[in-house]
């Protein structure tokens, strides 16, 4: 019975008004720009529905080192750390708690080190050092099942024996 919307748009906070967030039962953030990410935070969870975030995923190997945690409990990455500054540094919080799937693993940047490429303006040696996508669906799949848990809450009043 699960009606899923998509949009064919990045949600920007100039897009913000083309999504219906306060329709939503759930609200599931995978963005990798830490504006547009701030944003979705400090806008979902204004919303009624249940919110829950991806962290970084770049830099990430090992599978095992996934977990989840409420957004303030968030340890060892980069991103939440620079999503909490941010809100600290603007004086701005998301309205309720939420959880988030990260990793404490950090690998090194292999780009750091590395020489200019040409055309580097365009595209920097860090920019380089993207995600695995053995993590990066363990980091889906860790959030849907967070809904899917969550709708087994909702529906956990069948009280049946097994």
């Amino acid at each position: 019975d699960a009606v899923v919307n998509t949009h064919r748009t990045f949600y920007l906070p100039q897009t913000s008004a083309e999504f219906d967030l306060v329709a939503y039962d759930y609200i599931i953030d995978a963005i990798d720009s830490l504006q547009c990410k701030c944003h979705l935070i400090l806008h979902a969870t204004q919303m009624p529905g249940k919110f829950f975030s991806s962290m970084g995923d770049a830099l990430k190997m090992d599978p095992t080192r996934i977990q989840v945690a409420e957004f303030w409990n968030v340890k060892g990455c980069p991103l939440a750390k620079a999503i909490r500054n941010r809100f600290k540094r603007n004086g701005t919080y998301p309205k309720k708690k939420f959880k988030c799937v990260f990793s404490e693993e950090l690998l090194k940047n292999k780009g750091e080190d590395a020489e200019e490429p040409a055309g580097a303006a365009l595209f920097p040696a860090k920019a380089s050092n993207g995600s695995l996508c053995h993590t990066t669906g363990i980091f889906g799949l860790t959030l849907a099942g967070l809904v899917i848990q969550d709708i087994w809450k909702l529906d956990a009043s069948d009280t049946r024996k097994e």
